[in-house]
């Protein structure tokens, strides 16, 4: 067995199919190892365990190692709406889990940096993310999901005082954060269309948003102005979803519409949008958000929805 073949095989269970450009002269060897997709601390933990295995063979005395890593291409994908309350951040959270279920690497950045809710939807609450030089690193939880919010940053309950411009830089640190390997990033937006959302589409530039809506003509009117701002910014809109469409009394089964019905839909079509899907007005869905188990993560009929509206939008990604 030559010197290199040694060296491979006794790497073979700590790094296999990540070293390359192995040499040795002498006590010395240096190598090239791959660190895709790992955050600081795998590759802590995989950088001690190769130095661990070469400084184990006879006649190596020093381990020089060049870690690499492939840049990945990051899609930014807006969740965005005209006003509070429509549920924008609940189908962020569900949308980020069932686009995961389908194979795709996904992280969340909660852009609403004056009412943060993702720590609580993911239930990642008291977490602070650690860094990497001047890089957040995401916060992790039980769905996968890295996360970045300003929940995590400030004290439970403490507002958020500052002007558009403080807010966007804090904007900026949350999305340009060490992602590793997520591809697709949803942004659950603040409502409205204020200095944070035009800084977000001006520096970052999301490939394309979804629009959320209640069916009243109330909210349709200000989800038409958010679909309006995206436009001025070059940003297509994949779709809207129409959210607390429909109420079951749980007593009766009786079907009732205390929003009203097809708005949405309707107001997609005008526009020349496609319809993504309904979410209804279900109090399960909203316990599983309190609780911090969001109804995507479960095999129940009230997370099937946000499968399928998932689909729909992995769909128009790929087409791009």
């Amino acid at each position: 067995m030559t010197d290199i073949e040694q060296i491979e095989a006794a790497l073979d269970d700590v790094a296999k199919g990540r070293v390359s450009n192995i040499r040795r002269d002498d006590g010395r060897v240096s190598i090239v190892l791959n660190v895709n997709g790992l955050d600081v601390r795998d590759r802590g933990q995989i950088e001690i365990a190769v130095k661990g295995k070469l400084l184990a063979i006879d006649g190596i005395e020093k381990v020089d190692i060049v870690m690499t890593a492939e840049k990945v291409q990051r899609r930014l994908i807006a969740v965005g709406s005209g006003k509070g309350g429509v549920g924008k951040s609940t189908l962020s959270t569900n949308l980020a889990i069932a686009m995961k279920s389908l194979g795709r690497n996904v992280g969340m950045v909660d852009a609403d940096i004056y009412g943060p809710s993702q720590p609580r939807l993911l239930n990642c609450e008291g977490r602070r993310p650690e860094a990497e030089g001047k890089q957040l690193i995401p916060v992790p939880n039980a769905y996968g999901i890295p996360v970045l919010s300003m929940g995590h940053l400030v004290k439970p309950g403490q507002a958020v005082a500052w002007r558009g411009p403080m807010a966007g830089k804090a904007l900026d640190q949350l999305i340009d954060a060490h992602w590793g390997d997520v591809e697709d990033l949803i942004v659950d937006m603040p409502p409205g269309t204020g200095d944070v959302q035009l800084s977000m589409m001006q520096n970052h530039k999301p490939v394309g948003a979804v629009i959320v809506s209640t069916p009243q003509d109330l909210a349709l009117m200000d989800a038409t102005r958010a679909v309006d701002l995206f436009e001025q910014a070059n940003i297509p809109t994949i779709g809207m979803v129409e959210n607390m469409a429909g109420y079951s009394c749980p007593h009766c089964g009786e079907m009732s519409d205390p929003f009203g019905a097809g708005g949405a839909e309707a107001a997609a079509k005008t526009m020349g949008m496609a319809f993504l899907g309904r979410v209804p007005l279900d109090i399960e869905i909203r316990k599983a958000s309190d609780g911090g188990v969001p109804s995507a993560s479960s095999g129940g009929s009230q997370g099937q929805v946000f499968h399928d509206i998932a689909k729909r939008v992995v769909t128009w990604l790929d087409k791009q």
